[in-house]
């Protein structure tokens, strides 16, 4: 720009030496002063012109600059936004790995729980071997649990409690291999709380379904008792007979010789 305004001073300069020079300076008459004002005011406004039109463009170009740079922040922020997004799905995600992994763990702990109730049961539903009278037999757990319940409580000396338990095992167990012993207990326990008719009944329906069981002369034993109790002398002393008879050699029966002195 400096070229143009030098250019154009230079010719002002020269024009107003000519004007107000002497006389004898009259390089130029009016016409041609008139033409050099003019030609000087042309490139005047050129120059003007020029200037405004590069001060738009600069305008322009600055206007285009910031939005550009407003538009690049506006990305910015939301590229930041999209990435505090991305960090809070990631977040989450990890919290619902978390959770899903605690979940898994507890179904885990459940499902081995579960097992362990299911062996639990079928352990107790399994059969299980047992030695009755010198021989061995396969019971249920729940019926060797209910008769060893009953002779327990007969031992505790809850008899009325024991002879409901033990007629209920026979009821509910008909044929168990604890038959025979659940009717000796019962008539035990009968005799405990003093029915000495029933523990007789008992005690005689014991050896008779089963003479060669080891507790047979007890039983008898206990019979000859019972009617002692009942004061029944002749009862008693032929069962005594009956015992050492059948089982001679038994403790019972040297029990019964004994108890035959006291029997009047």
């Amino acid at each position: 720009m400096r070229a143009p305004w030098a250019r154009t001073m230079g010719v002002a300069c020269v024009l107003a030496a000519a004007l107000t020079g002497p006389a004898h300076a009259g390089l130029f008459d009016d016409e041609e002063a008139r033409k050099a004002i003019l030609d000087l005011r042309t490139r005047l406004t050129a120059v003007e012109d020029q200037g405004k039109a590069r001060a738009a463009e600069a305008a322009t170009a600055n206007t285009q600059l910031l939005e550009q740079l407003s538009a690049l922040r506006r990305s910015m922020l939301d590229l930041n936004n999209q990435l505090e997004a991305a960090r809070a799905d990631i977040a989450k995600l990890r919290g619902s790995d978390e959770q899903l992994a605690r979940d898994v763990s507890e179904v885990q702990r459940r499902q081995r729980d579960v097992a362990q109730s299911m062996d639990d049961r079928m352990r107790k539903l399994e059969p299980v071997k047992v030695s009755i009278d010198g021989r061995e037999f396969v019971v249920d757990p729940e019926e060797k649990k209910a008769f060893d319940d009953a002779v327990a409580t007969l031992r505790a000396g809850d008899f009325d409690k024991s002879v409901s338990m033990l007629g209920n095992f026979q009821r509910r167990y008909v044929g168990s291999p604890y038959t025979d012993q659940a009717r000796f207990w019962l008539g035990n326990a009968l005799y405990g709380k003093r029915d000495y008719k029933e523990a007789i009944n008992n005690f005689r329906a014991f050896v008779a379904a089963a003479p060669d069981h080891p507790k047979a002369p007890e039983a008898l034993l206990a019979v000859a008792n019972s009617q002692a109790e009942m004061k029944d002398v002749k009862g008693a002393r032929k069962t005594i007979d009956e015992l050492m008879k059948a089982y001679p050699q038994s403790e019972a029966a040297v029990a019964g010789k004994e108890r035959l002195a006291s029997i009047r």
